[in-house]
């Protein structure tokens, strides 16, 4: 796989992300997030699974076998940062608005090269910072956060964004190791699933008639975000490195508001067509620019 092809599946990544948070927002109005969050990576997790089942079948067990105590560590280790982040996510839409939401999600851009240096010992390039800047200033114009008052949900959104650091940085670190992408990203559903209904029986009420209430939010969720974009993320972290693939998912902003204005016919002003441009030039510069010195990597 080229460089090239991840880059296109990092951005198909990204619009796939922003365009479903529209369904995340939404398909809450009878459910709460731990239900909502079951139900679409259960339908993430019966989209990708067949796929997986077809195309790696042959290289599934070899995959494995070669390393079965890391690929058993990396799934723990993503599945709970995912699980972590999409309920911290979908929770903080309770109680604070998109804008808010957007700004601190965004958080993530800078948190995975420090994470990367006290994880791995790997040092991003200097001129990465520049687009990591011009990212964050981006995403504060395109989401008019000056003009959002700070609410509850906000600190929840914060540490859904280390969490979303996390999934990034072990992302990219378990394809370096391993090639069944399909396969990892159906498992990876399926234990987001599995520990999102738990959750949902302990903390709300789960009832079937009011799931179904939310039927096209969870599909769109499920088999585009929850299967198709985390499977594509993979793919994407297969050939461009996390501090990068970072900033190119901070488009998500970018999409999620185009979305809103040709869906919802919101308004877009200067300050939000001048944060479009900001986090695109972002994305650009950090695919030009050197990425990273490895002074020392622990597996």
């Amino acid at each position: 796989m080229s460089k090239t092809t991840s880059l296109i599946c990092a951005l198909m990544t990204t619009f796939i992300w922003g365009t479903a948070f529209i369904a995340q927002d939404t398909g809450m109005d009878n459910i709460g997030p731990l239900t909502f969050n079951a139900s679409r990576f259960f339908v993430g997790f019966l989209t990708v699974l067949p796929i997986a089942l077809i195309l790696e079948r042959k290289k599934i067990n070899y995959e494995i076998n070669t390393n079965k105590k890391l690929f058993l560590k990396y799934l723990f280790l993503m599945g709970i940062s995912l699980f972590l982040g999409t309920y911290l996510q979908q929770a903080a839409l309770q109680y604070t608005n998109i804008a808010n939401a957007a700004f601190f999600t965004v958080f993530y851009v800078p948190l995975v090269p420090i994470l990367l240096f006290f994880i791995y010992s790997i040092k991003v390039h200097w001129s990465l910072w520049p687009s990591i800047g011009l990212c964050i200033i981006g995403v504060y114009l395109l989401s008019d956060f000056s003009n959002s008052e700070i609410m509850i949900g906000d600190a929840l959104v914060i540490l859904c964004s280390l969490f979303w650091a996390l999934h990034i940085i072990f992302a990219g670190k378990f394809m370096e190791k391993f090639n069944i992408p399909i396969f990892y990203a159906a498992l990876q559903a399926a234990l987001v699933f599995g520990l999102s209904l738990i959750f949902a029986f302990i903390l709300e009420e789960v009832v079937i008639t009011k799931i179904l209430t939310e039927y096209s939010s969870i599909l769109y969720a499920g088999v585009l975000s929850g299967g198709i974009a985390f499977t594509l993320q993979m793919f994407a972290q297969k050939n461009i490195e996390e501090a990068p693939a970072a900033i190119i998912y901070s488009l998500e902003g970018v999409f999620a508001t185009i979305a809103g204005w040709i869906i919802l016919s919101q308004v877009l002003n200067i300050n939000n067509i001048i944060g479009c441009v900001l986090i695109l030039i972002a994305v650009i510069f950090s695919q030009i620019a050197p990425t990273s010195k490895k002074s020392q990597v622990n597996n």
